[in-house]
């Protein structure tokens, strides 16, 4: 088998990496791979699979959570058509709302735009879709664009653009280019939700126990496996809903949703007692409906209202209400069932009842036996046997080293300072802002800081800004990706005088994001992200003590350590680049915490950060 390896000089950690693969591939298994930031997991996992593939007659599905890794395999896969002239076909696809060529999609939550694009198909109501055909075969505008595509390897925004040009729909002229597609690119959802993954191999005509699935950026999988097997209704949807029914001449069932509405609200006040969250179980909430109307009928008749009002709207919080009362009918093992109160921007207490689930492996166990091998690959896959219990897969692994020089980067742990709640006061947050704004004086370039939350964020900047010599940004929540892309400018126009980005562990900036010619020479970890220790994550800890004996690891710990190590990864990108990591809070060196680095991460501890700094640099 010719590998088809796209640059000049395989590293010796590639060329690992490309043997565990291929010998994963050849014995017909899985495997979950850590390769740290900058080994080329892009290139070291496609070319084996696709060198295994052509030569057996399967298909490479890669899937991201990143749209910026859909480019870098992009890249990746044109390098190798060019280097061996090799003929392949390649489709990239992101969300089918994402590449839909109708106006006022965007807003659309997915099931309401799938009913929405259900809806304008079935009536004929969209030319886009009229187009690519007529009567049962292809149009032949639809004939030579695919004849124009065929062959090319194009980012989906490429393709998009291609094919709205020609008033043809995108997502369905790169499925017809799909069949043919050696390389499939997606997003995660396009695999790991059932309901799509099947709809989307029959329009591939692509068999899955044929397919190699490569997942990038696999530490997401636990948490995104779990929101996508989640659901979750508001009392805000209830009371748009019972607008939304008074502006469609329906108050007679707004009378009804009135009525649910008071039903949420007396369920919150007698399951709360003195707290704001409670355990519920699926027949509770049956039962509650069923005194108003009949639970069947009731959904159907959310259904119907939610058809008629987005056919003018395109959006329905009566259809939100429908989805969410059919999948609360679902399983109970590997699930929880709770009500909560929160509160929105204006303080309004808002209500909740959520069906969580609870157990990746739900998804990932029965994926990984239907495919022909799935690799699961990323730079914090650690520790290992955590990630082969969570996803329950038979599976070979492997950790690689960091294939970057040793004296490139220090990681520090400073044992002196804590975000522990009991220990949160004016005088440790000046503690802390002492010992980061005396890191970042002394650093030469650009430094991020990540904080666990926002608040603590601002707490400690009270003290930090006084004190930090360097211009300083704060990250604000929820950045669209223009208002993200303008911030990351802003910052790197300060790369030789240096400033300072104060962000949250959690946020816009705490992974997924790369920045070129090594700006960020420091990046300083506060504290612990650790997740609020509420119903729903006593709940995973109790599921992962029951299953593997390991719940305050698997469900609280780990989740925590590596969103840390995300933050840290955005400080060295590639083998030239040079920078320090710093991890600050006295837990860092507690056995239950430090166990759960890299073995590779060679830790300095020390309470003399500065030294260190100016001798590194020095």
């Amino acid at each position: 088998m010719q590998l088809l390896f796209p640059h000049e000089q395989v590293r010796p950690s590639q060329k690992e990496l490309i043997d565990s693969i291929s010998n994963a591939l050849t014995l017909k298994k899985s495997i979950i791979v850590h390769a740290p930031t900058g080994l080329g997991k892009s290139s070291a996992s496609l070319a084996p699979a696709l060198s295994f593939a052509i030569e057996n007659n399967l298909t490479v599905i890669f899937i991201t959570p990143k749209h910026t890794q859909h480019k870098i395999a992009i890249e990746t896969l044109k390098l190798i058509k060019n280097k061996f002239d090799v003929d392949f076909q390649v489709v990239d696809l992101i969300g089918k709302k994402h590449m839909c060529a109708q106006n006022a999609v965007d807003e659309m939550s997915n099931n309401e735009f799938y009913d929405y694009c259900k809806d304008l198909v079935s009536k004929d109501n969209c030319n886009f879709y009229s187009n690519l055909k007529n009567k049962d075969k292809l149009s032949l505008n639809t004939e030579v664009v695919i004849k124009d595509l065929s062959g090319r390897i194009l980012h989906v925004e490429e393709m998009k653009e291609s094919a709205k040009s020609e008033k043809l729909c995108p997502f369905e002229v790169s499925c017809i280019l799909g069949k043919k597609a050696r390389v499939i690119i997606g997003d995660y959802h396009h695999i790991l939700s059932s309901t799509i993954r099947e709809n989307l191999m029959e329009k591939l005509d692509k068999d899955l126990e044929k397919c190699i699935i490569i997942i990038d950026e696999a530490h997401n999988l636990p948490d995104k496996c779990r929101d996508l097997m989640s659901t979750q209704l508001s009392s805000s949807t209830i009371e748009y809903a019972i607008k939304e029914c008074m502006d469609n001449n329906s108050s007679d069932f707004a009378d009804i949703l009135n009525d649910f509405r008071l039903m949420f609200e007396n369920l919150a006040k007698n399951k709360f007692r003195g707290t704001n969250e409670a355990l519920l179980t699926r027949e509770e909430l049956n039962k509650e409906i069923n005194k108003i109307i009949n639970i069947d009928q009731f959904t159907k008749d959310l259904l119907f209202i939610g058809e008629a009002v987005m056919a003018v709207k395109k959006k329905s919080s009566c259809s939100a209400i429908a989805h969410f009362i059919i999948n609360w009918q679902g399983p109970d093992p590997g699930f929880t069932r709770f009500i909560n109160k929160n509160f929105n921007l204006k303080n309004k207490p808002v209500i909740s009842i959520n069906y969580k689930c609870l157990d990746p492996s739900l998804i990932l166990s029965p994926l990984s036996r239907e495919c022909y091998s799935m690799i699961c690959m990323s730079g914090t896959l650690t520790p290992l046997d955590m990630y082969k219990d969570l996803f329950n897969i038979n599976a070979l692994t492997g950790e690689f080293k960091n294939p970057f020089p040793v004296e490139n980067k220090i990681n520090m742990i400073i044992p002196d300072t804590t975000t522990k709640f009991t220990a949160r006061s004016d005088d440790m947050y000046n503690k802390i802002a002492v010992y980061c704004s005396s890191i970042v004086n002394n650093i030469n370039g650009n430094s991020i800081i990540f904080f666990p939350s926002y608040d603590l964020r601002d707490k400690v900047n009270n003290f930090f800004s006084n004190k930090c010599e360097k211009t300083t940004i704060l990250e604000t929540q929820n950045l669209s990706k223009q208002e993200k892309g303008e911030l990351l400018d802003k910052f790197k126009l300060y790369r030789y005088q240096g400033a300072v980005l104060l962000a949250a562990s959690g946020g816009n900036f705490g992974e997924g994001i790369d920045i070129e010619d090594n700006i960020i020479k420091c990046v300083i970890v506060v504290g612990i992200p650790l997740d609020k220790p509420n119903l729903e994550t006593q709940e995973l800890i109790n599921y992962y003590d029951k299953k593997f004996g390991k719940g305050w690891d698997y469900g609280y710990i780990m989740p925590a350590i590596i969103k840390c190590l995300q933050n840290a990864g955005r400080c060295i990108r590639s083998e030239k680049d040079r920078g320090i990591v710093v991890f600050l809070d006295q837990r860092y060196i507690w056995e239950s915490y430090f166990k759960c680095f890299p073995k590779d991460s060679n830790l300095k501890v020390t309470k003399d950060p500065v030294s260190v700094v100016k001798n590194f640099f020095s």
